[in-house]
């Protein structure tokens, strides 16, 4: 009986994985750019001239009134280099469906007229038209215009009227054209696109693939450095449109803009892009089984028996490992009931999500019993790599114990599901408390300096009192919460690793450099390791933050990072102009200048000569004195004379990165050979 049920199971597991068979698999493509923008993206986009990447920003048209570069009658294109697949022809159900979110400054540099505008666009290919400037948008030209080969569709943010617009400030959805099929004047929603004085925006565009209906929605955000606005509860624009009616199948994501007789800055300044798409199928399997179909059948019917019956023992076996694997773990906290969590959350409600990062969501939640609110991370990449990241992160902080670490409350792990469970911090994390805008009331001078005694604290802990050498590899202000007394808790160790107590340093198999730019030290992009002296680096980021109330990236005064600003303030004796002019004159100086200087010797390019964690927590203290800085950011030099833990097998070229002094204009980065 068993035999004959798996028979008939597995028939239909067939019947249904044929269909399969023709049907392309869905993908997913999920991924955050900017914030800032700089020279690592170039090998992303395709930047088609004379847009390029300057200023912390994608710059569509050029930022610069360089003889390199014309201020009128441009026109330029940015891309995602990758390429998706939009629509099957075997799948007349549904296309892709994305979604998209970008932070734009539509500036005027003269306060003249504007012209011409920004658009969001999906095209077929890099090749920016011909006489596309003016009011073609970088999308058509005076020939090619409304040719449905042109296979765009776009969405435009319009700032000059032509005769066929309906006014100067709009938005528009352009199909093969510049002359929209929708478009909505933004003059009665209280937004003007392009202002006197800078303004920001942020622009949800949404497609979804099955009802083949486009939503558009802006939102004004009040600073260039501030948290991203809640999306409008209704659209701007709404558009039913079947992308396989227009685009090519294989199509390409990114931005277009013009400008014409007059000029503007058409600035893209963070872009998050997700795309469910389809991957390409496998034909020669699709030609095997149509010809040698009766024959596979029989076999599969065995095969798949046999095959479910050692999944199924595999699967077991798996689950028991990994259950194994956590209650082996010394002083193991709680093990939840996924239904527990899933109560305490609301069934994981939007409205109780906390945040959202590269590792999974955080949910507040709530148990009646234990009278408790809770934090609970629900781990997205439910995978086996995602099974070693929750593990990774619970072994680690499983055995930490310092106050001013966030505490791990339990586990949960069910059918593929992954949680952690952590106390709750009603505070929520630092980065809402500096930058918030000017409505809220800053963190007074007290709370900021107690915090930077709790997050060196808990540093040096894990550095050097934990039984191994914990690094932390995503230190940061929104990894900082902060409790209901302000007291820090350093959370999130979704990235760090305990090494060996003998090694120095750990690298990831995973491509590229992770963490956070602006927090990450320079020598982690030529080793690809992080080490204690990376952590430290990211620790005096966050110190300038608490301090200064801005984040690494910003650019002021001519300087492209804020270190830099620093820096030549204290060669002129100037140091305390950088702290938070929020805070007024309610700052103990003196403890001030430490914090600062504290700051830029974290900060010291050279690894070796940044201070350890020990030196750090009696400098806050105040039981030594302020590290001795030059008054010069010193050069970085690759490699260092301090042998650093790499194979010399490894090291290509060598290569010195200097940052020239303390210009008043842009900073720029000079790359010499030796």
């Amino acid at each position: 009986m068993g035999f004959l049920t798996a028979k008939i199971i597995t028939i239909f597991i067939f019947l249904c994985c044929l269909q399969s068979i023709t049907q392309a698999k869905i993908k997913k493509f999920d991924k955050q750019y900017g914030d800032p923008f700089d020279h690592t993206y170039n090998p992303i986009f395709e930047i088609e001239h004379p847009a390029q990447i300057s200023n912390q920003a994608l710059q569509v048209t050029p930022d610069t009134a360089s003889s390199d570069y014309q201020m009128f009658n441009n026109s330029g294109r940015i891309l995602l280099k990758q390429p998706f697949k939009v629509w099957d022809p075997d799948d007349d159900i549904r296309v892709a469906s994305f979604n998209t979110s970008f932070l734009v400054n539509i500036y005027r540099p003269k306060n003249d007229t504007a012209a011409e505008g920004l658009a969001f666009l999906i095209c077929p290919d890099f090749e920016l038209p011909q006489n596309s400037h003016g009011q073609y948008l970088g999308l058509t030209n005076a020939t090619t215009d409304g040719n449905k080969n042109n296979q765009i569709i776009a969405v435009e943010l319009d700032t000059f009227k032509q005769d066929f617009d309906i006014d100067a400030n709009h938005i528009g959805i352009d199909i093969n054209s510049v002359r929209s099929v929708i478009s909505e004047s933004l003059t009665p929603h209280g937004i003007e696109l392009a202002p006197k004085g800078a303004r920001f925006y942020n622009i949800w565009v949404q497609y979804d693939g099955f009802k083949k209906i486009l939503n558009v929605y802006i939102a004004e955000q009040k600073e260039k450095n501030g948290s991203t606005p809640p999306m409008p509860r209704d659209p701007i624009l709404t558009h039913n449109i079947d992308l396989k009616k227009v685009v090519n199948q294989e199509s390409y994501f990114g931005f277009s803009a013009s400008t014409g007789h007059f000029n503007q800055l058409n600035c893209v300044l963070r872009w998050n892009l997700t795309v469910e798409y389809f991957s390409e199928k496998n034909q020669g399997l699709i030609i095997g089984v149509s010809v040698g179909v009766s024959i596979v059948v029989v076999l599969l019917i065995l095969g798949g028996y046999f095959g479910y019956c050692y999944y199924k023992k595999r699967a077991i076996r798996s689950q028991s490992n990994i259950l194994g694997a956590l209650k082996s773990l010394p002083g193991m906290p709680r093990d939840f009931e996924f239904k527990e969590l899933k109560k305490a959350t609301n069934n994981f409600d939007e409205k109780n999500k906390l945040g959202e990062g590269g590792f999974g969501v955080v949910y507040k939640g709530y148990l009646v019993v234990e009278n408790l609110e809770i934090a609970v991370k629900w781990f997205s990449r439910e995978s086996i790599k995602g099974q070693d990241d929750f593990l990774a992160e619970l072994t680690i902080i499983n055995r930490l114990r310092h106050k001013h670490l966030v505490k791990l409350l339990g586990w949960s792990h069910k059918h593929g599901k992954l949680l952690l469970v952590y106390e709750y911090m009603p505070n929520g994390s630092l980065d809402k408390h500096l930058f918030s805008g000017p409505e809220k009331e800053p963190l007074s001078w007290k709370v900021r300096y107690n915090i930077v005694s709790g997050v060196a604290s808990a540093l040096h802990y894990l550095h050097k009192e934990y039984e191994q050498k914990v690094i932390h590899r995503d230190l940061k202000a929104n990894n900082i919460m902060l409790d209901s007394n302000f007291n820090a808790r350093l959370g999130d160790f979704g990235l760090a690793r305990a090494i060996d107590n003998e090694k120095t340093s750990y690298a990831d198999e995973a491509e590229g450099v992770l963490g956070t730019m602006g927090y990450i030290a320079p020598e982690c992009f030529h080793t690809g390791k992080a080490t204690q002296d990376s952590d430290v680096y990211a620790f005096g980021a966050v110190l300038l933050e608490l301090v200064c109330g801005q984040r690494p990236g910003t650019k002021i005064n001519g300087f492209q990072l804020f270190v830099d600003w620093v820096w030549f303030l204290h060669r002129n004796g100037r140091i305390l102009e950088a702290v938070d002019t929020r805070l007024g004159d309610d700052y103990e100086v003196e403890e001030a200048k430490r914090l600062l200087l504290l700051a830029l010797a974290c900060c010291q390019p050279i690894a070796s000569e940044r201070p350890k964690t020990q030196t750090i927590v009696q400098i806050v203290s105040g039981s030594v004195p302020a590290p001795d800085v030059p008054p010069f950011k010193p050069a970085f030099v690759w490699p260092s004379m301090v042998p650093i833990d790499i194979d010399d097998s490894s090291i290509v070229d060598t290569i010195s990165i200097t940052t020239p002094q303390f210009s008043s204009g842009n900073n720029s980065v000079e790359y010499q050979s030796k």
